[in-house]
């Protein structure tokens, strides 16, 4: 699955209320990295709903890091809303965001509740894992 990005000055998929040029189209575009675990883990959700896979598999950890990310073109990514961070802040080396992501796919509509971790190195962050929500 490919998309072409949202223009820079439309609303940000990750529903921080940014323009996406403002928020995640800098880190999926290169221009900078995350500064935090909360960031990281929205320009995460932006990189699925916008289908950008070379995206997501570079920001996972290297000790997890899949050989191939395949993502669903059925599946239409809706709203993110952010629960609770614990760390992950600009001078934190880990953190854990949970969140729940909305989505529609080739069943109807269905939702992913997740615990990520994230751990800082070298100045970036990554994705390790998730667990689901509670």
């Amino acid at each position: 699955m490919t998309t072409t990005p949202p223009p820079d000055d439309t609303r940000c998929p990750c529903g921080s209320g940014d323009t996406y040029g403002g928020c995640c189209g800098r880190f999926l575009g290169g221009a900078a990295h995350a500064p935090t675990a909360e960031a990281l883990m929205r320009s995460r959700y932006t990189a699925f709903a916008t289908g950008d896979a070379a995206y997501l598999r570079a920001t996972w950890h290297p000790s997890r890091r899949p050989a191939r990310v395949d993502l669903d073109d059925g599946t239409v990514w809706r709203r993110l809303d952010v629960l609770r961070t614990d760390a992950g802040g600009p001078f934190d080396d880990a953190g854990v965001v949970e969140f729940v992501a909305r989505y529609r796919g080739p069943d109807g509509p269905g939702l992913l509740h997740e615990r990520s971790r994230f751990v800082r190195e070298g100045g970036r962050w990554f994705y390790v894992d998730g667990a689901a929500g509670r």
